[in-house]
């Protein structure tokens, strides 16, 4: 029986002669996860021998790893904000950048000396809503998403983190569910953002298995900022924030459309890890 160690120098060689750029990390969380064993285990068995029954689960997920599934989807969760999300093929894989935005909203918010309402609108994965309510423990928030498996995955991360009594999921496009008579004191997105022209660019991982309506809008890329943003300023409460996450190359572009939107506020590029724009607010 090959041991531990063995195992995962064989699947090491065989993710990168596949083109993975992380081979040794994907290795060892898809071992880890089949043996049903934390990451920092394996270190302390590298000479355990592996039965059959046990390689099995580990040949299978190498598979599919091999054909560029990301190793999200494999291991059916992803940390975000220093919590653990569920994700399913269903919704967006969370990512660092992201938390740019959820950085720049709990700055705001913990000025502020009153509980919120926020609004999530497109939640995916609930990754930003969860996180809101998690971190403002008076908040409440309203999630929207027009994809009923993104909300079963949001409503499971929010039980996952015990918020699930100070949010509320509604099912259709943007602010569209939002009620009119209700007002909030903030107003988040992370819409798509990948014109079709620029989906040949994506990581394969990213183009053939992440939802294509959470990354992918027609046009100049700007179409989902123009529906969040019609109307949105009945909804906005007289000292609101707003935030919306971006692609650099378009910033400028989306900081334009939130000024017309909400002509009176005061509009920030904020820059991500790389020093690049990577979230519009305003004030």
């Amino acid at each position: 029986m090959p041991t531990l160690l063995e195992v995962l120098r064989l699947s090491t060689g065989f993710l990168a002669q596949r083109g993975s750029d992380s081979a040794r990390l994907d290795a060892e969380l898809l071992t880890a996860h089949s043996l049903g064993l934390r990451r920092i285990d394996l270190y302390l068995q590298f000479d355990r021998p592996l039965r059959e029954d046990e390689l099995v689960p580990v040949r299978e997920l190498l598979r599919r790893r091999a054909t560029g599934e990301p190793v999200a989807y494999l291991l059916g969760e992803r940390e975000f904000y220093g919590r653990t999300f569920a994700v399913t093929p269903a919704v967006l894989i969370p990512r660092p950048d992201t938390e740019t935005l959820v950085e720049a909203a709990l700055q705001w918010a913990r000025a502020q000396a009153r509980p919120l309402r926020i609004a999530d609108v497109g939640t995916g994965s609930g990754c930003i809503a969860v996180t809101m309510a998690g971190e403002l423990p008076d908040a409440q928030v309203v999630a929207t998403d027009v994809s009923a498996g993104a909300l079963e995955v949001a409503r499971e991360n929010a039980a996952r983190h015990g918020v699930e009594e100070r949010l509320t999921f509604l099912q259709g496009a943007w602010t569209g569910p939002l009620l009119h008579d209700a007002r909030f004191d903030m107003l988040l997105s992370n819409p798509p953002y990948v014109t079709e022209s620029e989906l040949d660019d994506l990581a394969a991982g990213v183009r053939n298995f992440e939802p294509q309506q959470a990354l992918v809008v027609p046009g100049d890329g700007l179409d989902a900022y123009r529906q969040i943003l019609d109307g949105v300023a009945p909804l906005l409460t007289e000292n609101a924030y707003l935030a919306v996450e971006v692609d650099p190359r378009r910033a400028e572009q989306v900081e334009q459309l939130v000024r017309s939107a909400l002509p009176t506020a005061t509009t920030h590029r904020i820059h991500d890890l790389t020093g690049r724009d990577r979230v519009v607010e305003a004030r």
